[in-house]
């Protein structure tokens, strides 16, 4: 069986449905039973680096972007030459170039659609594309999903629950550097004092000003670490100074690859304060757990968020938008101790990991009729 990728994105472009996708295919490239190929957009196209892999990446030529949406001419083309060249085309969505290309040049292979989330910001783009979308929904064998929560509340995907098979996301974060030094240095840079990490891009959705808003009644023995940019850290800079917590709240900016598992390792309490459906899984909560670190985060209508930290398991969940209410929830699992650490790793171990995602994947693709 023959299997082609398809993704807005490929490494070494980063983001969490690319890292799903580069999962994936290594998964699929190092079994014997199916060969994999992917098709993406890239800034750049093709990259020498890709030689080195054990199977082909079309990359192919960005030249634009609308609403978040890469746009390219080359791909459409490249995928009308290769696409009867596959058993499975798989898919990953949101990803309006794509299914305009398959919607174009339709396969003779199956499609197997993984809905990494709705479209929930662009509306007017949606209006647009719904036919689209449902022909795509209409078309597809399998419709993978990361979560029964997502599976079971999207509204798009209401009408074809006999298609949906929930295969959460799985991570290995053994590839990831750690550095023991750098997990001692940032200890004793605060020490005496329980780390709260958080990691992410600065939008909207991410929730950061809540727990920025948090740290004011956190306990004077703690320190918050928030790791990542976007277009929100310099009114989140102005947060900080202006509550007069720029000793309790750190900016860390964005967090180098090498550096980003000692910041795992060194914290107390991973916190993931969202406050919108747009953050379907938190992928981050995979990586803390990994690490026996346990959870804070919120209970996001209609998102997998909660499902991934398990209430009084992995974690504290709490209500979004409500700085006491993260602010409470942390301190609770910092007390709670090594109880919600033992069962953040036995989580994650049990269904979050690498191998066990291709797996199931892999299983999916053997059974579609």
């Amino acid at each position: 069986m023959k299997v082609l990728q398809v993704s807005k994105f490929y490494p070494p472009i980063h983001g969490g449905i690319e890292q799903v996708a580069f999962d994936i295919s290594e998964g699929i490239a190092k079994s014997s039973e199916q060969a994999v190929d992917v098709l993406c957009v890239d800034p750049i196209g093709e990259r020498k680096d890709d030689g080195k892999l054990c199977y082909k990446v079309y990359r192919q030529k960005l030249f634009a972007q609308l609403f978040s949406t890469p746009l390219s001419l080359s791909l459409i083309t490249k995928w009308r030459a290769i696409r009867n060249q596959y058993d499975v085309i798989h898919v990953h969505l949101p990803n309006p170039l794509a299914v305009l290309a398959l919607f174009l040049f339709p396969p003779k292979g199956k499609v197997v659609l993984h809905w990494h989330s709705d479209i929930v910001k662009q509306k007017k783009l949606l209006l647009l594309f719904a036919p689209l979308q449902k022909w795509i929904l209409d078309r597809s064998t399998a419709i993978i999903v990361t979560s029964p929560v997502y599976g079971e509340s999207s509204p798009t995907l209401q009408p074809y629950q006999d298609k949906i098979v929930c295969i959460p996301i799985g991570v290995d974060t053994r590839v990831m550097p750690l550095n023991e030094e750098l997990v001692a240095s940032i200890r004793h840079r605060y020490e005496n004092k329980k780390i709260v990490f958080s990691l992410g891009r600065l939008v909207y959705y991410k929730g950061m000003e809540y727990l920025i808003e948090a740290a004011k009644t956190l306990p004077d023995d703690y320190i918050v670490l928030i790791g990542g940019t976007g277009p929100l850290i310099d009114s989140l800079k102005q947060k900080v100074i202006n509550n007069g917590l720029s000793d309790k709240v750190i900016l860390l900016g964005s967090i180098h690859y090498s550096d980003l598992a000692s910041y795992y390792k060194a914290c107390d309490v991973f916190c993931l304060p969202s406050i919108h459906e747009s953050e379907a899984f938190g992928v981050v909560q995979l990586e803390a757990m990994s690490f026996s670190r346990p959870l804070v985060s919120t209970n996001i209508p209609r998102s997998g968020v909660a499902w991934v930290n398990q209430h009084n398991e992995t974690g504290i969940v709490v209500e979004p938008n409500d700085a006491n209410a993260l602010a409470k929830g942390i301190v609770s699992v910092v007390d709670g101790g090594e109880i919600y650490s033992k069962g953040a790793k036995a989580r994650f171990d049990t269904m979050f990991t690498k191998e066990l995602m291709v797996k199931n994947i892999i299983n999916l693709y053997s059974n579609l009729k």
